[in-house]
This record gives C-alpha cells, sequence and structure tokens, in this order.
C-alpha cells in the first residue's frame, strides 16, 4: 500500500520535507495510529507533536482510528493557530 504524506507549518521542518510517498509493506498497518508510529520511527522529532496535531486524510479530518488505503492522501497539520 501507497500513503502520500503532507506535513504543514512547523513540522515541514520537523520532518525536513513539505511531503512524502509511504509504502506500506506490513499488511498489519491499517489505521491511522499505526501509519504515524512508522513516521514517528523514522523521523523522531515528529512524536514531539503526538498529542497536538491534527489528522486528514483525503481532506477531511479523522483520528487515529481512522482506515488507510492505497492511495490516499494523510495530512498531519500542528494545530491551528488565530490571532
Amino acid at each position: 500500500m501507497k500513503l502520500n504524506i503532507l506535513f504543514f507549518s512547523t513540522l515541514r521542518g520537523v520532518a525536513g520535507c513539505d511531503e512524502m510517498s509511504l509504502t506500506l509493506t506490513d499488511s498489519s498497518v491499517t489505521r491511522v495510529a499505526e501509519v504515524l508510529d512508522l513516521l514517528y520511527a523514522k523521523t523522531p522529532g515528529l512524536k514531539e507533536w503526538d498529542s497536538q496535531v491534527l489528522l486528514a486524510l483525503d481532506q477531511a479530518y479523522v483520528d487515529r482510528d481512522a482506515e488507510v488505503n492505497d492511495g490516499q492522501e494523510l495530512a498531519i497539520m500542528p494545530p491551528v493557530q488565530g490571532g
């Protein structure tokens, strides 16, 4: 399964890129939470934001229990700030 991962705002600097393609070879990875665990293993700095990130699959906000499917886009965003 292949996912496109997008990083926004401050998380771009933490991840070192705006987006990445992630190929999942482990068929047991089926939820957003499991994808996050894989990303945190590759980029430990992202884990510091774990309790604050907003998540979206194909431009719709989701929680960590959302199921991921081949070809989807997962956006990882820091908390929304106003001013």
